[in-house]
């Protein structure tokens, strides 16, 4: 049988392959997410944007089987230089906050911070503007850094990036 990134690998960019098919046999065998992870350091690029797909999947139907690899995420898979693997984290971080400690939050503001200062990407920017702002209605220090941010990318000659932050600063006033 074929490994998980052999599965993941080839056909259309813009396609999903195989990664529903494999989201479901790991939600049945939770056993299998180790191998997934591991996709994340293959080589291919496309395996690992099918491997962020996958985990966000994973995670709106059963939150604990990330739980136990957060630090894994804020460590290893924050490195990687890959605009998908960063927008999902922002994601995740988002759906997983009520079971992150108070250390591994402090660790996916800066990630998060990092990414809205010095990324280009528009989902990586749009995704993380939700994250942070959502964090920053409970976070007084929080709200006055990404403040500028949202100022600064509110004139983004991007429509998506620019509606995003205004959209945002409208729900930090609220």
């Amino acid at each position: 049988m074929k490994t998980f990134e052999e599965r993941l690998k080839g056909g259309h960019p813009n396609s999903l392959g195989n990664t529903v098919e494999i989201v479901d046999e790991v939600l049945a065998e939770n056993g299998l997410f180790a191998e997934l992870f591991n996709c994340y350091f293959s080589n291919d690029e496309l395996v690992r944007l099918r491997t962020s797909n996958a985990m966000k999947r994973i995670c709106k139907e059963k939150k604990a089987i990330l739980v136990p690899y957060l630090d894994r995420f804020l460590t290893e898979i924050s490195v990687i230089d890959q605009a998908s693997t960063q927008w999902t984290l922002a994601q995740l971080f988002g759906m997983l906050e009520k079971e992150m400690t108070e250390n591994q939050i402090g660790q996916a503001k800066k990630i998060m911070k990092n990414n809205l200062a010095h990324h280009h990407d528009w989902i990586v920017l749009n995704q993380t503007m939700d994250t942070l702002t959502k964090w920053a209605k409970k976070d007084a220090e929080l709200s006055q850094w990404i403040r500028p941010h949202l100022e600064r990318l509110a004139t983004d000659k991007r429509k998506s990036v620019a509606g995003r932050a205004k959209k945002m600063m409208e729900k930090l006033t609220t």
